[in-house]
Order: C-alpha cells, then sequence, then structure tokens
C-alpha cells in the first residue's frame, strides 16, 4: 500500500515540503529520507507495534521522525522536553518504549535514567548516520497493523500521566474536518505551538497529508513568528489563546513591518478564548479567518466554530460536524434541555482507543459502559442555535498558556514535605496565560515552612510550567466529611469577579 508521502512524493516531488530556517526539504527528499530511516530503524530490531517515544523542541527532524514512525508501523509517543528526569523516565517506562529518537542535547541525560525496556536511542546525528546507510526506495506499509498509531500521554485525578493510545484518524471525518476548517493542499501552515502537544502536532501533520508545506518555528516568539508568515506567505496555523495575546500586543511599529494577508485559517484551541481576544485579534489582523475548536487529546476535534459566527456568538466554541452526536447530561442522568449545563458527552469516529494499561481510567470514560460515548468531564451548555459553550473544564484541571496542568500531582509534591498538612492547587486567573497556578498551604501545627522553600522543592520534581507561581497559607483548608477538598470554594474567591470559570 502506498505511503501518504509516497504519493505526495511522486505527483509533487519538487513542492517543499518542510522549511525550517535556512534549511529545507521537498517532498521527494522527505519521502526518501523518512524511507531510509523507518528501514534502518527495522534494521535495528525495532518492529511494527513498538512504542517510539521523540523528544525535543520543534525541529524538520521531529516531522521526518513522524512520518519514519508511521512506515515503519511504531507507535508514536511525544514526550515534553519540559519534563524533568523524574517526569521523563516515568513516560518512558510507562509506555513500555523500546525506542527513544531525540534532540542530541536530551541525550546524556536520557542515558543516565533507569530504562530497562528501552533498546535504542537514537539522536538526530545518529538518525544522519542511519539514512545515509539506507536506500530512499519507498518502504512497502500494509494496511493492516499500527499505521498511524500514537499514544499521547495525559494526566488525570491521581495526577499521574495517563497514555491515550489512538490506533489511527478516520478518513470520513477527516475529510468533513478539511472541508469545514477551509484548509488546502497548497497550504504553507506554521507551528505555532509545541510539537509534543496533540493539536500542533495534529494540523502540521493535517498539511502534510494535503501535500503542503509546514514552517517550523522552533520556539515561539511574536515577532519571529510574524517575519515567518511573512517571508513564507503562511496561510494556516494552529495556535493556543495565549499567542494570540502576545501578537495582538506586539507594538504597532512592529507590527507594521511585517504582511500578514496571506493567513487565512487560523485554529485557535487549547483553552477557551476569551470574546475581547477575539475582537482584539479581529480588529487587529482583519476578519474571515479565526476559527475555534473544542476538543481533546481523547476525542479529537468535536465543535468548530467559524469565523463568520464569532462575534455574533460570544464565547460558543461552535457547533459538531461531519456527524459527530454531542450529548450534555445532567447529574441525574438525564439530558439537559437548552441553556442548561450538562456533562459533554461525545460520539464520534474519532475517539481514542484507550488508555494504556489503565483498563479502568478506560471505563471512566464510557457512557454506562458504552464505548461509543466518551468523556473527558467537561460541562458545557447549548443554544437553541445548536451552537455549543464550554462553562467549566476538567473539575480541577488548569490551562495556563495553552499547557494542561493537573493539580493532584502538584500537590503530591507538597505533601512530601514533611511540615505540609494539606495543600490545595487550582488556577487563577493571569492576563498573560488565562490562568496561573495557585497553592493554598495548610502548615502543620508548630511546623514551619516558606514559599520559597516549597518552590524550590516543586522545581526539583516537576517542570517549571507546574510550579505555583503565588502562594497562600490557611489554618485550615475546607473539606467534606468525606474527606474531598472543596476547590471550588477555593477557587471562587479568585474568579467571582470573571468570565471563564464558574
Amino acid at each position: 500500500m502506498p505511503d501518504i508521502l509516497d504519493i505526495h512524493a511522486a505527483a509533487n516531488p519538487d513542492r517543499p515540503a518542510v522549511v525550517h530556517g535556512d534549511r529545507s526539504w521537498t517532498y521527494s527528499e522527505l519521502n526518501g529520507r523518512a524511507s531510509a530511516l523507518a528501514r534502518a530503524l527495522q534494521d535495528l530490531g525495532i518492529v511494527p507495534g513498538d512504542r517510539a517515544i521523540w523528544i525535543g523542541p520543534n525541529h524538520e527532524k521531529v516531522l521526518l521522525f513522524g512520518h519514519a514512525a508511521r512506515k515503519a508501523q511504531l507507535v508514536s509517543v511525544p514526550l515534553s522536553y519540559r519534563f524533568t528526569a523524574e517526569e521523563m523516565s516515568y513516560v518512558i517506562n510507562d509506555s513500555d518504549a523500546a525506542l527513544i529518537f531525540c534532540d542530541p542535547s536530551y541525550r546524556e541525560a536520557l542515558e543516565a535514567l533507569d530504562l530497562p525496556k528501552v533498546r535504542e536511542i537514537v539522536d538526530y546525528d545518529r538518525a544522519e548516520e542511519l539514512i545515509a546507510s539506507q536506500t530512499p526506495d519507498p518502504i512497502d506499509v500494509p494496511i493492516e497493523g499500527a499505521t498511524g498509531a500514537s499514544m499521547i500521554y495525559t494526566s488525570g485525578t491521581t495526577g499521574k500521566p495517563k497514555g491515550a493510545v489512538r490506533s489511527g484518524t478516520d478518513p470520513t471525518l477527516l475529510a468533513a474536518l478539511i472541508t469545514e476548517l477551509r484548509v488546502q493542499s497548497d497550504d504553507v501552515h506554521i507551528t505555532t505551538g509545541p510539537l509534543y502537544h496533540s493539536g500542533p502536532s495534529a494540523f502540521a501533520g493535517l498539511t502534510h497529508v494535503l501535500g503542503g508545506t509546514v514552517v517550523v518555528l522552533p520556539r515561539f516568539d511574536a515577532e519571529e513568528w510574524l517575519r515567518l508568515v511573512d517571508q513564507h506567505k503562511v496561510n494556516t496555523t494552529f495556535t493556543a489563546p495565549t499567542q494570540l495575546k502576545r501578537l495582538v500586543n506586539v507594538p504597532e511599529d512592529v507590527r507594521s513591518r511585517y504582511d500578514t494577508s496571506s493567513l487565512r485559517v487560523v485554529i485557535a484551541n487549547a483553552a477557551p478564548v476569551p470574546f475581547a481576544l477575539k475582537k482584539q485579534w479581529i480588529e487587529t489582523f482583519g476578519e474571515g479567518h479565526l476559527f475555534e475548536v473544542y476538543g481533546s487529546t481523547e476525542l479529537g476535534v468535536d465543535t468548530i466554530m467559524k469565523p463568520e459566527e464569532q462575534l455574533r456568538k460570544p464565547g460558543s466554541c461552535g457547533q459538531p460536524y461531519g456527524g459527530i452526536e454531542i450529548r450534555l447530561i445532567r447529574e441525574d442522568g438525564t439530558d439537559a434541555p437548552t441553556s442548561e449545563p450538562g456533562v459533554m458527552w461525545i460520539r464520534s469516529p474519532g475517539i481514542f482507543d484507550e488508555y494504556h494499561k489503565a483498563p479502568e481510567k478506560t471505563r471512566e470514560t464510557m457512557l454506562d459502559g458504552d464505548p461509543s460515548w466518551r468523556t473527558v468531564g467537561d460541562i458545557a451548555y447549548r443554544d437553541d442555535d445548536g451552537f455549543y459553550y464550554i462553562c467549566d473544564r476538567r473539575s480541577d484541571m488548569i490551562i495556563s498558556g495553552g499547557m494542561n496542568i493537573y493539580p493532584a500531582e502538584i500537590e503530591a509534591v507538597l505533601h512530601s514535605h514533611p511540615a505540609v498538612m494539606d495543600a490545595g492547587i487550582f488556577g487563577i486567573p493571569s492576563e498573560e496565560w488565562g490562568e496561573q497556578v495557585h497553592a493554598v498551604v495548610q502548615l502543620k501545627d508548630g511546623q514551619t515552612a516558606t514559599a520559597d522553600e516549597l518552590t524550590k522543592l516543586c522545581r526539583t520534581h516537576l517542570a517549571g510550567y507546574k510550579v505555583p507561581r503565588s502562594f497562600e497559607f490557611r489554618e485550615q483548608l475546607p473539606r467534606t466529611e468525606s474527606g474531598k477538598l472543596l476547590k471550588r470554594t477555593l477557587r471562587d474567591e479568585y474568579w467571582k469577579d470573571h468570565a471563564g470559570r464558574v
């Protein structure tokens, strides 16, 4: 069966596929390199179905490896380069990874970890040697197997990450998404967000499915983004609201140096986009191209808010598409009527398969054991026109700058301090990040601890973006009789005068 890159390489061999700084690959070059790398990985004993971790900032070789992993029928597992060694070790071992593909700057740290299941570590330099040792001829990819499979780690109430396994993409739903988002085969796409996140990775991949060009931005910088959009006449991107906010706040005398009129599809996701920000974006960059989608790693893209509806339906994340069904179910198990909130349940061919080695957690996403209906616990309501509005996210999850942060993981670190009796983590309003991590701590009688001391503890065990930005000390934290922390009670003190959290 011909691989998608084989098709594009045959039809448009000289079309640019990837651009990163002064480096670029045509479809012919990308396809040949991906085929050679896939063949080399097979020669190393990496077999179909093996889990393959990849780690590093956005880079052309990240995209190369995604294609090579598909051709070799591996399960691709992205890993945040911002994780601590402790966090990396957990994900690598839990995923049963046989292979790690990494930026050379991470190799030494990875080799120092206890990774008993990993058989090969291939950095970018070694990858070049492997590619040179193989023929660039197309590699046979059978219809069956793990082709296109991925496992993206996302945390839950336990705070420990879970691997969301997805065996592939439903072609009918993908076709509907392409139509609704108005993306085209000759698009030029820029990687605004980190590719280890499901959204940026998926939409860069979609560009290659269609045969377009991906411009790699290693790390987001507002002026550099504007410069690359101007230089390459970028048409599409996928972004979190934080990047939108930084772009609209670039001084006019700087922004005016760059032509962004080529933008046709700007897809916002990862956190609700404030209505004021939408208006500011439209006033700054023009109308007709800003989309918002609602979705998740587990459930894919479920609703789409089109540009022509953005100002007419403030606060909405849009409508379902492509035959996706949504039910809003109240606590009593009945369907919520129009304008009344309920837990959002999705029926879609785009849902994930399961959580890796976590069958109980997988069942928790099902409606009465029915695997066709799934939820991630978001609360929403629907208006008379069938538009959906997210009025609460997963009960405790914090979304800061587009990054998902899970309080239980941070609370566990704080509880490890000998002076801490109790701790609660939640998000509070932030003009820059949407939310920032806030800690409320109860100390043991007669014990002392400072915010600086607890910050140092967190930095030892957690990635920087998870570390609380502020601390508050209280004599007692509110809990139910069963011991559940009343986090909403704490959170409401900060959100009562802000939209977006209820």
